[in-house]
């Protein structure tokens, strides 16, 4: 399954369960999980760690050097879970020493063409990263977040889990949990991602309730700490919109509202 004009260095380790295609080059300290497939022209560096059932497609570069100035060639690394589809020109790069050493990319996620994932970003299971989404280091996507084609996200950012953003919209502070935010609405969060958790099975009194959160925190008169506030004063709020809170107050760069 290994075509002859494929490059592999001895170091890498590649199961015969895999399909190696024309012309991919795959380096040392690469160790790829059962049944991937490289189309062709795929290029792969290490020290990278890759799942099972992972498809990749022509000139994706997986594991190269991260683009950061203070790097000097430490040996930090790419982690990739299991049945990812990794589209044509995505580039996926390995992580910095004061970025803990990590670029960690979960399962079943959907990478389009030309994606840029930089240094030390963690991604959840079930994200999408739609066509010329780029990622600056150290950001981190939640769970089954939809980032909209040609998305800029600025370096430390958080995306929230089930969170959606449209197409074209500059990110620079962080995007709440549930929500939909779009450049059209000024880059502001319009409402929530009400179709999303729909989809994903959310039972109507799940959705009620992340919804009377968000009418509190976006939509009233109160600040984001009395709205908070609010929030914590009721006792059957449940788990969703404990999360919520979580994750405002953590916020380092401030909240997209």
């Amino acid at each position: 399954m290994i075509h002859p004009t494929a490059i592999i260095d001895p170091g890498a380790k590649v199961p015969a369960s895999c399909h190696v295609g024309p012309y991919c080059v795959i380096g040392s300290d690469v160790e790829l999980g059962e049944n991937c497939r490289l189309l062709s022209h795929v290029v792969m560096e290490g020290p990278t760690k890759i799942g099972s059932n992972n498809s990749f497609f022509p000139y994706a570069a997986i594991g190269m050097a991260p683009q950061d100035v203070t790097y000097r060639g430490e040996p930090t690394r790419l982690e990739i879970g299991d049945h990812n589809e990794i589209r044509e020109y995505v580039t996926l790069n390995r992580g910095t020493v004061k970025g803990g050493g990590v670029t960690k990319i979960g399962s079943h996620l959907l990478i389009m063409a030309y994606t840029h994932v930089g240094h030390d970003c963690i991604i959840g299971d079930h994200v999408m990263l739609v066509n010329g989404a780029t990622l600056g280091g150290h950001v981190t996507v939640e769970e089954w977040a939809v980032v909209g084609a040609l998305c800029p996200v600025h370096q430390f950012v958080r995306i929230g889990a089930h969170s959606y953003i449209g197409g074209g919209t500059t990110i620079t502070q962080d995007v709440l949990p549930f929500s939909m935010t779009s450049a059209a609405r000024e880059t502001h969060a319009y409402g929530m991602n009400k179709v999303g958790l729909q989809r994903r099975g959310f039972s109507k009194e799940r959705i009620a309730k992340i919804h009377h959160a968000y009418k509190i925190l976006l939509a009233s008169k109160m600040n984001t700490s009395q709205a908070l506030e609010k929030l914590k004063s009721e006792s059957d709020r449940g788990e969703d919109v404990d999360m919520l809170i979580r994750f405002v107050e953590q916020a380092e760069r401030g909240i997209i509202k």
